[in-house]
């Protein structure tokens, strides 16, 4: 062991320790057998001896990080002078040190030759430089003082999930303006006749007459005030023909000039476009958070410790928040010695109790199923009944046409709203950890969330797609959706109103009367039943819902961005005056709510599920033959091979080799292999944490053992 243990080489802090172990005389020897006694070298001696362990291998990586530590404390004089010197703050030394060490590199800058002078300084102006560019930058960040405040009165898990709340508003506002740059835009001014630029509509062939009939539903003649608010809120009469949704572009070609445009194409690349941003973006920024998780890792003690030693968050200044701060850290304490608790009790089992507890289980898992299938089957029948019956009933009566038209998002919000309440109290019979619970629900709540969207489209689409001979001769039922991509937009529209709808009116009709009453009625059950918990789970998995909606929704609804990034705008300041004003924060947080890690990952869930109905959408349903830039084509995806063969061969030929199945599979081959060495990367920079760890326990209890041993000698001089 020559990095830890060996007998003329100790620690590097040890080395540098001159005050407590003063410097041998040239002709004195080594103290061997008392650094022999240092608890670091007996665990190393141990570990060599150990059968299996000790290699040399093992010895030269330990022998390596030692020295590259130990190089690294003294500095880059003495590493050859080839690489370039660091800041003296970046270093893991005392103030004296960094002022001694600075005052060598500016001595030995005067060595320099001319060009590595020049090359430095510029270095160092152009990263200062870009430091004050940052700085500058982070005064237009949106909402900065608002989420500062924040943390400084609720701490950082109430903080992030406004973070998250502005990553969303960002995230919308790009797509929208993606969608609108490269769809809405060029067909507004085409159709216009601006900057001299035509358009060219082509009919569809081979198609029967009656497919290409769409007469939207406009108002005509004398129409009543409520008639436009329930078209505002259901997205039909005067929106309904507007660049909102899909049925508005019928362009195929624009011309600018001596430019052509191909609008199809661009409407579907707009699409991938929009979905590979979000993806790209919730990666990189969930890459974050998970190399904390790996690196933060830690077992029972290493927890209890962290919390004990460095729970407190100092971005605390609120009083009452301080206090909730205590309770929290008290919870989790309570928590860690319940699921040890439970550990040891799940460990004392005996097989009449395991037999008992996994028959319950089994039970419970039942009945969350028998949950599922009557929130899915319920959704399922509202929405065909609210299909076959929007057009039947007349215009004069608003609430039943209203109340028809928004029949499937009200059912989809009670099955989100009653489905998590039959859960949470499901789960205490199952006898999980708390811990596990917490997960257990929330990967339920997330599930029915998600998969309530995908019965919503399972149910329009099995009224689009038929196989009767009438639907033969479009591909689709056209009597029912002469254009379907519509009807599905004016959905995910009338979601997304509702869903804001049903925050607004939570917060102004239950937040402020709740607190109202606790705040100036002493009843004992009002007082018991308090004010409403600022719940982080409950209202990130809102947000992911309504997001979710909002990628499904955009291919039908291209400005339906838009609507989100105004609708998350306005979520940001009705949640912040009731967290100020109304709630209270969570008594008992998740522990992930203080990393942007978790929401990201069901985030990412989200925009998965969402590729599945796109993809059947935009490949497998015939596009609608009367509206839409895709009528010309039998599906949207057909416009891609179109637009190839409009290619040169040569080109062509390399694009069907890049698709072949001969490309597909090497590069599939490839990319596994790269996955795999980056799990193995992963793996190993987790066994080197884990390494690093240990040194620094080793290196805690060598200073311990050394005060003992201080001590000792200062008792008996």
């Amino acid at each position: 062991m020559s990095g830890l243990g060996a007998a003329a080489e100790p620690p590097s802090w040890l080395r540098g320790s001159r005050e407590v172990f003063p410097p041998e005389e040239p002709g004195a020897a080594a103290p061997v057998g008392f650094l022999q006694q240092l608890p670091s070298y007996q665990s190393a001696l141990r570990r060599r001896n150990a059968p299996g362990a000790g290699t040399q291998g093992r010895r030269a990586a330990q022998q390596g990080s030692w020295g590259r530590r130990g190089a690294e404390a003294r500095g880059p004089e003495q590493d050859g002078g080839e690489r370039e010197a660091r800041p003296a703050r970046e270093y893991p030394l005392s103030i004296a040190e960094k002022r001694r060490l600075r005052v060598l590199q500016q001595a030995d800058t005067k060595y320099l030759s001319g060009w590595k002078q020049w090359k430095r300084a510029s270095n160092k102006s152009l990263k200062k430089a870009l430091n004050e560019v940052k700085e500058l930058t982070s005064y237009l960040e949106l909402w900065r003082h608002d989420i500062h405040s924040i943390e400084g009165k609720f701490g950082t898990g109430i903080q992030s999930y406004f973070s998250f709340l502005r990553f969303l508003v960002l995230l919308n506002f790009i797509m929208f303006i993606l969608m609108f740059s490269f769809v809405t835009f060029p067909s507004i001014i085409s159709k216009y006749g601006i900057f001299n630029s035509t358009f060219a509509n082509i009919p569809p062939q081979n198609t029967e007459p009656h497919c290409t009939v769409y007469t939207p539903s406009g108002n005509k003649g004398l129409v009543y005030f409520y008639t436009y608010l329930k078209d505002l809120l259901s997205g039909t009469g005067f929106l309904e023909v507007t660049s909102l949704f899909y049925g508005y572009y019928t362009i195929h070609t624009a011309w600018f000039s001596n430019l052509s445009y191909n609008l199809p194409l661009a409407y579907l690349l707009a699409t991938f476009a929009y979905l590979a941003l979000s993806f790209i973006w919730i990666i990189k920024r969930s890459v974050e958070g998970f190399k904390q998780n790996l690196v933060h890792g830690e077992d029972q003690f290493q927890s209890y410790c962290n919390k004990v030693f460095a729970g407190w968050d100092f971005c605390i200044t609120d009083p009452n928040a301080a206090r909730l701060k205590h309770r929290n850290l008290q919870y989790e304490l309570q928590t860690d010695l319940e699921e040890e608790r439970l550990k040891r009790k799940i460990a004392d089992r005996t097989v009449k109790e395991k037999l008992r507890i996994y028959s319950l289980r089994i039970f419970i898992n039942i009945i969350v199923i028998a949950v599922l299938s009557g929130c899915f089957y319920s959704i399922y029948r509202a929405t065909v009944f609210s299909q076959e019956n929007s057009s039947d009933i007349s215009n004069t009566n608003f609430q039943a046409n209203l109340l028809v038209q928004y029949l499937p998002s009200i059912v989809i919000t009670l099955a989100n709203f009653i489905a998590p309440q039959i859960f949470s109290f499901l789960i205490t019979f199952e006898g999980y950890s708390p811990a596990f619970e917490i997960k257990l629900t929330l990967m339920r709540c997330v599930f029915v969330r998600l998969a309530n969207i995908g019965v919503l489209l399972f149910s329009l689409w099995s009224q689009i797609y038929c196989a009767t001979d009438e639907c033969k001769a479009c591909g689709y039922n056209y009597k029912l959706y002469p254009c379907w991509e519509t009807e599905v937009g004016q959905e995910m529209y009338k979601l997304t109103i509702f869903d804001f709808m049903i925050i607004l009116a939570v917060t102004l009709f239950v937040g402020f009367p709740r607190k109202l009453l606790v705040t100036h009625w002493s009843c004992k059950l009002v007082q018991w039943y308090g004010l409403q918990e600022f719940s982080i789970s409950d209202n990130v998995l809102e947000i992911i819902y309504g997001q979710t909606i909002c990628w499904i929704g955009t291919f039908f609804s291209p400005l339906l961005p838009a609507i989100a990034t105004i609708k998350y705008f306005i979520i940001f300041y009705i949640k912040k005056i009731s967290l100020i004003h109304t709630c209270k924060p969570a008594a008992r947080p998740i522990r992930a709510s203080s990393s942007n890690f978790f929401f990201l990952l069901v985030l990412l869930i989200g925009l998965i599920l969402s590729f599945i109905p796109l993809a059947i959408s935009i490949a497998h349903i015939p596009s609608s033959k009367a509206c839409g830039p895709f009528r010309s084509f039998n599906t949207s995806w057909e416009v891609v091979p179109d637009t190839v063969l409009g290619f040169p061969t040569g080109l062509q030929q390399v694009l069907y080799g890049v698709a072949s199945e001969a490309f597909a599979v090497p590069f599939f081959v490839v990319i596994c292999i790269i996955m795999f060495y980056f799990m193995a990367l992963a793996g190993a920079h987790k066994r080197v944490v884990e390494q690093l760890r240990e040194q620094l326990v080793l290196a805690s209890r060598d200073k311990l053992f050394l005060i003992r041993k201080i001590t000792e000698a200062q008792r008996h001089p």
